[in-house]
């Protein structure tokens, strides 16, 4: 009962009217960036970071988290309408969802994305309020010997799943802790590498590495492909509602997919589309029509929408109770919270609570609004991608520049957003990760305070970590995934080189 008063409670701060209101724009926001391929969620989040620092630090929060959860949504438009992801997570879709748009089902593929996207977020919710409590209750048992391991655990983790170079990945996860550096050290008070610039004593504001490494960046790759597209397919509102046998078929995948992706949000790393691939894969796998996967298969769409939907938000829960992000959309999330002077953690739920269920019932009502604005607005949705990029990509730098001055008002923040930008831009066209250099930025203060308290605390023992029982598990499982994926790639490069010495031998 407690679980429910709560929420109740929430959702009786979320209808206050200018909550509703940034929820409201939050969402629509979101999905307009989803559905312009390019920017993607955390480019928007960052985009209009400063912009949520103006307000209360719930309507703030509620805004960001609306434009997370909007964009994951919209992505799903542009995947089916024209093959084109509005961002990484909805790359899945396209295979199933195209086919079913030029079969002529393009506004049932579009309704079951959302309806699974719908049952997935209701789900994440529930189990984000089921397990935040216990989890919290078990966090207050970390000290800074934990917090050292769990960031270290977060970063190695990063490097193994982002897909790139491992030592590529890794460089990215140096030059964000670098960044974090500069200036005074928050600890000791000693000056660090400023190189005698009065400017930088302040160190780098979080916006201008956002904003750089993630808007900046994506305006200058946009500005590499010129034009619009021109072909768009006509979805009367009439054709939005799948078939009972679409709809029966849909649920059993958008289930599975919510829990695959809550599961595996609660891993650092690009949940939203690790989750999407897991889900096809096993729906694939499971199913009794296999030959329909790639064709226009209603699991392909139902599935994977359900799980990037469903990662939202499971990140959110190490966020919520450890205070560590494990994606970019958390770690800008974390960037919010400082700001406000909110500090997520194992005592969030005890001493935020009014904060902590109104962040809860906002997740729930951003749900709601993008199932109720996603199907009648899809139209106006879909026409926004004939929009001049030169106009769109002008008024995102405008946005971004005046963002950024408006957080702390000084002309070095802009110095430093256009060098992200350009940084960020170099990594994208490299293949090298941008959200290793973010989350790095972001976990590097907890990093740093942790390991200085922890090397106090062991007083030269170099055994002391072991003599803790939670941070031997973080550390053996920090171990596992740095291993473990060096282990199965030498025993498969054995194989192979054994296979070519078999055929070898057969050919002589």
């Amino acid at each position: 009962m407690d679980l429910i008063s709560n929420l109740l409670e929430g959702f009786a701060a979320v209808f206050n009217p200018i909550l509703l209101l940034t929820l409201l724009v939050g969402v629509l926001i979101g999905s307009i960036v989803g559905v312009l391929p390019g920017i993607g969620p955390v480019g928007a989040m960052a985009l209009l970071l400063p912009i949520s620092f103006t307000l209360d630090p719930a309507a703030g929060l509620i805004m960001t988290s609306g434009i997370y959860l909007g964009a994951q949504y919209g992505g799903s438009t542009s995947a089916i309408l024209i093959g084109v992801p509005g961002e990484a997570s909805s790359v899945v879709t396209t295979l199933d969802g195209y086919p079913m748009a030029k079969k002529g089902r393009a506004g049932a593929a579009l309704a079951i994305a959302a309806l699974s996207s719908f049952l997935a977020g209701t789900l994440a919710v529930v189990l984000l309020m089921v397990v935040a409590g216990p989890l919290s209750d078990f966090a207050t048992q970390f000290a800074s010997p934990e917090y050292l391991m769990l960031a270290i655990f977060a970063l190695v983790a990063l490097s193994r799943l982002t897909g790139g170079s491992t030592i590529m990945t890794f460089a990215a996860v140096g030059l964000g802790l670098i960044l974090a550096t500069i200036g005074l050290d928050a600890t000791s008070g000693n000056v660090r590498f400023t190189f005698g610039l009065t400017p930088l004593l302040q160190g780098i504001e979080i916006t201008s590495v956002a904003v750089g490494l993630f808007g900046i960046s994506e305006i200058l790759l946009l500005a590499e492909g010129r034009g619009t597209v021109q072909s768009m397919p006509k979805v009367p509102f009439r054709s939005l509602w799948p078939n009972r046998t679409e709809l029966r078929r849909s649920v059993g995948p958008a289930f599975r997919g919510g829990i695959i992706g809550f599961v595996l949000g609660l891993i650092p790393g690009p949940s939203g589309a690790v989750s999407s691939y897991g889900s096809y894969a096993l729906e694939k796998r499971i199913s009794k029509r296999k030959d329909e996967f790639g064709k226009g298969a209603v699991e392909g769409v139902a599935g994977p929408e359900a799980a990037n939907n469903g990662s939202a938000g499971g990140s959110m829960v190490p966020l919520l109770v450890l205070g560590l992000p494990f994606n970019g959309p958390t770690a800008l999330l974390l960037a919010g919270f400082t700001v406000q002077g909110i500090i997520p953690g194992p005592l969030f739920m005890e001493n935020e609570p009014v904060l902590f269920w109104t962040l809860i019932a906002g997740l729930y009502a951003a749900n709601l609004a993008l199932l109720a604005l996603n199907l009648p607005l899809v139209g106006m949705f879909t026409s926004l991608l004939r929009i001049p990029r030169d106009l769109l990509l002008t008024f995102v730098v405008v946005i971004a520049i005046i963002g950024t001055i408006a957080t702390r008002g000084q002309l070095v923040d802009v110095f430093w957003l256009l060098v992200m930008g350009v940084i960020g831009y170099l990594m994208a066209k490299l293949g090298i990760s941008r959200v290793a250099v973010m989350l790095a930025f972001v976990i590097a203060p907890i990093l740093e305070s942790s390991l200085t308290q922890t090397v106090s605390l062991a007083d030269g023992d170099p055994l002391y970590l072991f003599d803790r029982p939670i941070s031997t598990t973080i550390i053996i499982m920090t171990a596992l995934i740095a291993i473990v994926p060096v282990v199965l790639k030498a025993i498969a490069k054995k194989r192979h080189q054994r296979s070519v010495l078999d055929l070898e031998v057969d050919a002589s």
